[in-house]
């Protein structure tokens, strides 16, 4: 059956940037009175002023007095009724003749976030987002200064000088009153009057402005800026969004109506709706959403170019900095004159239960459960929750906090970081007059070292016996088996030499002491020098043709892939003929660096990545001896940089490190070492599900 990618094939895909150097001040003007073969391009424009606040424009253009078309005794008899007989400097028409004409603007719509000018060019579609849609109308006013002019004469003719004739009135007493206070309601009343907003409109002053031709040296200058001056990736975040999250910018999802609705968005509005609130409202919204974030999350959430000094001053209102990162501050989360939904225990109370819990996270990465609801005292439930806003339990260690510590947001911002200590401080001094107790409690002692135990050499050589009669029974089933041809597997290694440290499944990026390209070195405590881990004993001669075949068959693999392929490998050789003994994760990872045609490929993942230890490890072929290899390596170094990129960022670096690159040599570069995604391309295994 075939499927609707077949039977609508993607023919081309066009790279859209948003252009902003004029996106405050881009109008569309519309002549809903004239056909669009007949534009005003080529008329005379005598001025043009406009009302910015308003979006009011007003413009005057010449009229062609000669044309047949024109009734000349029409026009003077106008420019007669406006501005009558005498000469002035405020008269309409100084030709005498009506040899002008003045459009005004009516708003098409008010709202224009939906709307922009697109320019095609070169393959890119570059989008402006418009200020304001306008209507270019004829504007009749001459015909009331003409009116005015009427009744003027008119009453000047009926008065003549009939009150020289009337005698002087009488004198009369007046009474003198003071209007009472205006209420609020005829106040509203009044501000919603017309008069008040004609009055209001007409406060606003013109500025007059300069029109420039449509083939003018300047209009081709500013028409320039309909293109975007940047096109990196991070000045135009605004328009990479996953396929969910474009869906929910079109059709955001309707929150039910409720009685009183809510002072801040829920968590039903999309990104669009949230980013039409001030900004610490928005900040306020995402740390109540989130609880935990780093600062370069937030800023990625928020709207390109916004200020991160103004970030960091709405985010220490409702947030405390735990470890480099961001946590909601407690009385966001339980405000005042509330209570638990569990327990029913005050906001006041919860909010020293959660403040102790961050407070002990700001000391170490782990806390035990038991220990805090023995200092707090509140129900479990409260205690979980406040757990899981910023910890994930893990096996045998109680519960970690959520994120890394964001060493780099510290080193550059220590003036923060330093009030936020002293913050803490203060916060410190508070709970420990509550819960009685001291900061030196919580302090993990040094244990003492225990004085070394001297041992005999028989003492040894009795041990040693003892040890082999125990794993005298394990090794006899090890040998039937190898002799029965038992297929071998990659052994998966604990992450460290303790054996009582359970394994920890999320994402680190530590680098123990002593690591040499992200595995350890000869001379580094984490060495295992009983399990193959000299590079010169595990570099078997099967196992180096192996890595360099897929290498040169795949071309970037991660390490978890290649333990998949090399796991099939073994199991499609012959029972009983396998060269492979026991091989583990170092092992396979040393043959793939001391082949010395492939290295490891230092890929930036994000910093919530899903992406497990081993798939961070990518490697690629580096060295074949043919000149494709400068393509290959200056791909890997884009791919250093950040771990997704644009086909033109590859295509402009390829130029400039080699001039002109075919199409078909970027084609087989692209397929060999990356895949696509959404119009971005990753090195092959780094797609994030």
């Amino acid at each position: 059956m075939a499927s609707g990618d077949d039977d609508d094939p993607i023919i081309e895909e066009i790279d859209v940037y948003l252009a902003k150097s004029l996106a405050d001040k881009l109008y569309l003007f519309q002549y809903p009175v004239r056909p669009a073969t007949m534009t005003y391009d080529d008329v005379t424009h005598l001025a043009a002023k406009i009302k910015p606040k308003q979006q009011r424009v007003e413009l005057e253009i010449s009229m062609d007095t000669v044309s047949p078309n024109y009734c000349r005794s029409k026009g003077e008899q106008i420019a007669l009724n406006v501005d009558g007989t005498g000469y002035d400097e405020t008269n309409t028409y100084s030709a005498k003749m009506m040899d002008k004409q003045t459009f005004s603007s009516i708003q098409a719509t008010t709202n224009t976030s939906r709307y922009a000018a697109a320019v095609f060019r070169k393959g890119e579609l570059h989008v402006t987002p418009l200020t304001g849609i306008l209507q270019m109308r004829p504007s009749f006013s001459y015909l009331d200064k003409a009116d005015n002019k009427t009744r003027e004469r008119e009453a000047a003719n009926e008065g003549g000088d009939s009150s020289q004739d009337e005698a002087e009135e009488e004198a009369k007493a007046i009474t003198v009153r003071f209007a009472r206070p205006e209420s609020e309601q005829a106040r509203q009343r009044r501000i919603q009057s017309y008069e008040f907003l004609q009055k209001k409109q007409a406060e606003e002053p013109w500025v007059h402005l300069t029109y420039h031709g449509v083939k003018d040296g300047r209009s081709e200058h500013e028409r320039q800026y309909l293109f975007c001056q940047s096109v990196d990736t991070s000045e135009n975040s605004e328009l990479v969004k996953t396929p969910k999250e474009y869906l929910a910018m079109l059709m955001p999802p309707l929150a039910e109506e409720k009685v009183v609705k809510p002072v801040g968005p829920s968590n039903v509005l999309s990104m669009a709706q949230l980013r039409t609130l001030p900004l610490g409202e928005q900040v306020k919204t995402l740390m109540k959403n989130v609880k935990v974030m780093p600062f370069a999350n937030l800023m990625g959430l928020l709207a390109s170019g916004t200020d991160s000094t103004s970030v960091l001053r709405c985010i220490q209102q409702v947030a405390l900095l735990v470890q480099g990162n961001w946590v909601v501050k407690s009385d966001v989360l339980y405000p005042k004159n509330t209570f638990s939904a569990h327990s029913g225990v005050p906001a006041e109370v919860l909010c020293r239960g959660r403040d102790f819990v961050m407070w002990r996270f700001t000391l170490e990465r782990s806390v035990m459960r038991k220990e805090i609801a023995s200092i707090i005292k509140l129900p479990p439930e409260d205690v979980k929750e406040f757990l899981e806003h910023v910890a994930a339990p893990r096996a045998n260690r109680g519960w970690e906090f959520l994120l890394p510590t964001d060493v780099d947001f510290i080193k550059k911002h220590p003036d923060v970081a330093h009030r936020q200590n002293m913050l803490w401080l203060g916060i410190q001094s508070k709970l420990e007059k509550v819960f009685n107790f001291s900061k030196e409690d919580f302090v993990p002692k040094k244990s003492a070292q225990p004085d070394p135990v001297h041992i005999s050499g028989e003492q040894r050589l009795k041990m040693a016996q003892e040890r082999a009669q125990e794993n005298q029974s394990t090794l006899q089933k090890d040998l039937e088996a190898r002799r029965a041809g038992s297929s071998i597997h990659i052994k998966q290694e604990p992450a460290s030499d303790r054996e009582d440290e359970p394994m920890d499944t999320s994402c680190s990026s530590s680098i123990p002491n002593g690591s040499l390209n992200g595995y350890p070195s000869a001379t580094s405590p984490n060495f295992d020098h009983t399990n193959g881990g000299s590079p010169a004993n595990t570099a078997s001669p099967e196992l180096q043709d192996f890595v360099i075949k897929t290498f040169r068959k795949h071309f970037v693999i991660t390490l978890n892939e290649l333990k998949r392929l090399f796991n099939l490998h073994v199991a499609s050789m012959p029972v009983g003929r396998s060269v492979f003994h026991s091989i583990s994760d170092h092992m396979l990872q040393d043959a793939i660096l001391l082949s010395q045609q492939c290295k490891q490929i230092m890929v930036p993942f994000p910093a919530q990545t899903k992406a497990a230890p081993d798939e961070q490890k990518v490697f690629g072929l580096w060295e074949t001896g043919e000149d494709f290899d400068k393509h290959r390596r200056l791909l890997y170094d884009v791919f250093t940089k950040n771990y997704r990129v644009r086909r033109n960022i590859i295509q402009a670096r390829l130029a400039q490190e080699l001039g002109d690159v075919s199409k078909a040599d970027i084609d087989r570069l692209l397929n060999e070492c990356c895949s696509s995604h959404a119009g971005m391309w990753y090195l092959k295994g780094t797609i994030q599900s």
